[in-house]
């Protein structure tokens, strides 16, 4: 299983934003096309992705989105079309957002969850999971010099326009998160998820 964190440190925390005009809605349409990039390829949905979206802005921060659309294909109009669109997807965000119900995990169908949770503690119960982390940075560590092991079942954050927050990085290198890196080239979240995937294609992991 792939997974792949995203962070927004601006995104918004409640389901009242407008599906016309995601920019409003904290940069909601980067994390549409994350999603679009996570799961969709010519002509079918990956079932071994799971991505997992943090949003950190107004007004209930933060929350913690979960899609694995593998383990339900048929949830939605969405899972099996395949002419996406961020509409599309920020429909199910914005379904996803007012399913929250305070003090638990609401995995209100299966393969799709949402509680309230930050950043660094869903990375650290990932790391309590034996997962590989890493962090991607233009500075990090070529990709292609990771090991099949090292790859196989990692997770993979990546930040908003913004980057993740200084605060934020300091608590992965408190936890010893390596930096790796998809060249010297600054790449979208969305392109640099996409460059991920086909690496990991290419050694069939």
């Amino acid at each position: 299983m792939r997974e792949f964190i995203y962070y927004s440190k601006n995104a918004r925390t409640s389901g009242n934003f407008d599906l016309t005009d995601l920019m409003k809605a904290g940069r909601m349409d980067i994390a549409c096309q994350m999603a679009i990039m996570a799961f969709f390829v010519s002509h079918h949905i990956r079932n071994d992705v799971k991505l997992h979206l943090i949003f950190d802005g107004p007004p209930d921060s933060p929350k913690h989105l979960e899609m694995n659309p593998g383990e339900n294909i048929q949830f939605g109009d969405i899972t099996n079309r395949v002419d996406i669109s961020k509409k599309d997807v920020a429909g199910l965000i914005k379904k996803m957002l007012y399913k929250y119900k305070p003090g638990m995990k609401n995995e209100f169908v299966k393969g799709y969850s949402i509680e309230k949770k930050g950043f660094s503690d869903v990375v650290n119960e990932l790391l309590e999971q034996g997962k590989n982390v890493y962090v991607m940075d233009k500075r990090g560590e070529d990709i292609r010099k990771l090991s099949d092991k090292e790859m196989k079942n990692a997770v993979f954050i990546l930040g908003d326009q913004d980057g993740i927050p200084k605060f934020e990085m300091k608590k992965l290198k408190k936890m010893d998160i390596g930096k790796i890196s998809v060249g010297n080239q600054m790449y979208f979240a969305s392109q640099t998820t996409t460059i991920i995937q086909n690496e990991l294609d290419r050694r069939e992991l």
